[in-house]
């Protein structure tokens, strides 16, 4: 029997694609069945199907239910299959009602088997996709009725609506219509493909991440929004996430060979799914890919686990082999290459010469130019996959003695060049090498010239899929490296000094929350001295700081416009004065009283003694207590920031000057910090990073789990909106960093995102104005 089932599928052109392994567990894994005519196999909507049939003699036919009447769409006959399409993209549920119309004799397959052979075996996925949809999706989408209208409703969705008309002519023409019904799971993270771009016409469908059986990063799907891009395009097929129907819906879908086919197109369009946006949306579904490079232990392991395919010369030189070692060194010369790829008359061999094989074994044994460059060539290639690790090539290149490596593809077509020098400049771009040459930088030029680096780092960050928490991590370590290094060249010139002191850090540094665009907010804290030494302290100090903030803005951190700087002698204070300072900001009259004083409450150290931190803030939560006022006058402030959100839901934008028909999103995270802030000086939480101060309201049950992700999703999105715009103005635009954002040049997924944070900070602003106000 297992020998009938084995001759029959290997017949079938679309098993022809399994592995032996593969084929043997379908035919182990598969039974012989007899239906009689007229049974009814499969219910449309309503049966599961366990089971895919293999027809080998009969025939079952195929009908539609259009409400309540069932309509004749197809046959399924010898050598086709029935209850593939409705396995792989419909969980199982009939797509169609299926009846016997003759004695049918047919090979029943495990619908799981069926799936996990499209997981792992693509071509077998797609081949089956591309030969028997034709028998579930609607033939009518082909009249020209249904063209027009697919072709109106993709012209007005992003990114279709980048395209030129012709193209979403094409595009509608490709594309199908298929309905399901409420509580159909459509596609499992991880495990199921995705062989179509699903674009929802009607109904709802909830994206989910689920992590230890729960549900997390929650997101629903309305009208127009679209499933399945990034999953094909970075991800093989493979779904990044669960898809749930919530309502009945239906959706308009396009195959992924037309989708890929405009992709590689059209990069406008591509980049809508593979921009930093769809990166951003990746990591947070999976591992902050940066966050270990910040940890000094485990720096050099991120480095050597990155892929191959992030460092290799792509776009080989290649020469054939009975090409004279002249013209061989002339090509060379003009592709401004250090080697050259050598093809041999079997297409298969493949060798390498390279600039030492000139000098070594041409120049210094005075051998023959003219002489063909196979003869000189080092053979066989030594290769190794594109999708090797830099720490395998590394091993490989170190074992075996030799600087160039070819990269191959599946294929073991040879596709690029590795080289050492490669490894080791690309080791030269990372965040790591850059932190380690700020440690040995001799002077201020050169600490300004590795701080000039920071953008295009925080840019490959950002598209290396960090999230907005890690990058804004990368820059503080930046900014404390810088920090101290500064320092010792500030002792260095003014000698040891005369009391244990601290260079207090405040605002969004104070909170580790720098960007590129920050400046200075610092002051000393010193130890109170002997009235006879009060003065000397005190000049010392404030040269101390005149030196450390002139040295700080050499390098690129801006003065304070507002003084608030340890070189202003209000703000290079004893720790006794500080204390009365905290005293007075806490006891104010007025809510205006403490306006200018928030970005003191976000200190934390930077240099020196950090026990006269702990001191200053165990003084600051004892004088909290039992100042309601205090927290009223604070969220009397923060109040006054409110999200840019108009009336009928439109973002509020600049309307005249250089920032027209822009929105501060700086001022949109505010209400956030603001918040966090309030409520952590209120439950004595010493964090002062707002997220950790959002975990920590979490963990005290301040917050619950629900409301600790929507705020930690809206800050993290804001200040990566935040970094993109900062980027684009200091790479792109040779412009100092902003942070105004046009909401146009965004796209519908990020607007729609952005309205739906506005919504969710005013409902927490509320909550805020409850809770210390008594205002509902």
């Amino acid at each position: 029997m297992k020998q009938g089932i084995f001759r029959f599928l290997s017949s079938m052109p679309h098993f022809s694609f399994l592995t032996k392994e593969e084929m043997d567990r379908i035919v182990s894994e598969s039974e012989l069945v007899k239906l009689p005519r007229g049974h009814l196999v499969a219910e449309q909507d309503k049966t599961k199907v366990e089971n895919v049939l293999v027809i080998m003699r009969g025939q079952l036919s195929l009908y539609q239910d259009e409400q309540g009447k069932p309509e004749l769409t197809g046959y399924i006959k010898q050598g086709e299959v029935f209850g593939g399409i409705t396995v792989m993209l419909n969980s199982g549920i009939s797509l169609r009602t299926a009846k016997a119309d003759t004695e049918v004799h047919c090979i029943s397959i495990p619908s799981t088997v069926i799936m996990d052979t499209c997981t792992q075996n693509k071509a077998f996925y797609e081949y089956f996709l591309a030969n028997f949809s034709h028998n579930i999706f609607d033939k009518s989408l082909d009249a020209i009725t249904r063209v027009v209208q697919a072709r109106l409703f993709l012209s007005g969705i992003d990114p279709f609506s980048f395209l030129p008309e012709e193209e979403i002519d094409n595009a509608a023409r490709s594309l199908s219509t298929i309905s399901h019904r409420r509580g159909t799971v459509l596609f499992v993270q991880g495990k199921t493909r995705v062989g179509y771009l699903y674009i929802l016409k009607k109904g709802a469908a909830e994206r989910y991440y689920e992590e230890k059986g729960e549900k997390r990063l929650r997101e629903y799907l309305a009208e127009g929004d679209i499933y399945g891009g990034i999953s094909m395009l970075l991800n093989d097929g493979i779904s990044l996430r669960t898809i749930e129907v919530v309502e009945d819906s239906v959706f308009h879908i396009l195959p992924s060979q037309v989708f890929l086919d405009i992709c590689k197109r059209y990069s406008a369009f591509s980049d809508f799914f593979s921009d930093t946006f769809g990166k951003r949306m990746l990591s947070r579904s999976y591992a902050a890919i940066i966050a270990k490079t910040l940890r000094p232990e485990e720096d050099s392991l991120q480095f050597f686990n990155q892929p191959l395919s992030q460092i290799y010369s792509r776009n080989p030189l290649f020469c054939d082999a009975d090409t004279s070692i002249r013209d061989a060194a002339a090509t060379m010369a003009r592709a401004k290459s250090s080697y050259a790829f050598i093809r041999s008359k079997k297409p298969e061999q493949v060798g390498i010469v390279t600039e030492e094989d000139f000098t070594r074994k041409v120049i210094a044994r005075g051998y023959p130019i003219e002489k063909p460059v196979g003869t000189i060539m080092s053979a066989p290639l030594k290769t190794i996959s594109e999708k090797a690790m830099v720490f395998e090539a590394m091993m490989a290149m170190m074992e075996q003695n030799f600087q160039h490596v070819g990269v191959v593809d599946s294929n073991d077509r040879v596709v690029g060049m590795l080289s050492n020098k490669d490894i080791l400049a690309y080791q030269g771009q990372s965040p790591l090498f850059l932190l380690r040459e700020i440690k040995i930088a001799s002077g201020i030029d050169q600490i300004t010239e590795k701080y000039r680096q920071l953008p295009g780092l925080v840019r490959s960050l950002i598209h290396s899929g960090a999230t907005a928490n890690n990058v804004t991590h990368f820059i503080t370590t930046v900014s404390d490296s810088i920090l101290n290094k500064l320092m010792a060249m500030t002792l260095d010139e003014l000698g040891p000094p005369p009391l244990p002191f601290v260079f207090m850090i405040m605002g969004s540094e104070g909170r580790q929350e720098q960007t590129l665009k920050t400046d200075q907010d610092n002051a000393i804290v010193y130890r109170d001295p002997e009235p006879a030494m009060a003065q000397k302290a005190e000049d010392y100090f404030h040269q101390f700081g005149t030196i450390a903030c002139t040295l700080l803005n050499q390098v690129g951190y801006d003065f304070c416009t507002g003084g608030v700087m340890a070189k202003n002698p209000q703000w290079c204070q004893p720790l006794s004065q500080w204390k009365l300072y905290f005293q007075d900001w806490i006891h104010a009259a007025e809510a205006e009283d403490l306006l200018q004083a928030s970005i003191f409450f976000d200190f934390r150290h930077g240099y020196g003694e950090e026990s006269l931190i702990s001191e200053l803030r165990q003084h600051l939560f004892r004088s909290l207590e039992g100042w309601s006022g205090f927290f009223r006058h604070m969220t009397e402030n923060a109040l006054q920031f409110k999200p840019p959100l108009g009336f009928f839901r439109n973002f509020v934008v600049e309307s005249k000057g250089r920032h027209r028909n822009a929105l501060d999103i700086k001022s949109a995270m505010t209400p956030i910090v603001d918040f966090a802030r309030i409520y952590a000086l209120k439950n004595g939480i010493e964090e002062t990073n707002t997220l950790a101060r959002l975990d920590q309201l979490r963990l005290r049950k301040v917050l619950s789990s629900q409301e600790y992700e929507e705020m930690e999703k809206a800050y993290s999105f804001l200040m990566q909106l935040r970094f993109v715009r900062q980027i684009t103005a200091v790479m792109d635009e040779a412009a100092k960093p902003d942070n105004y954002i046009n909401p146009k040049k965004l796209t519908h997924i990020e607007q729609t995102m952005l309205k739906e944070i506005f919504k969710r900070v005013e409902k927490f602003q509320a909550k805020m104005n409850f809770e210390f106000i008594g205002i509902a």
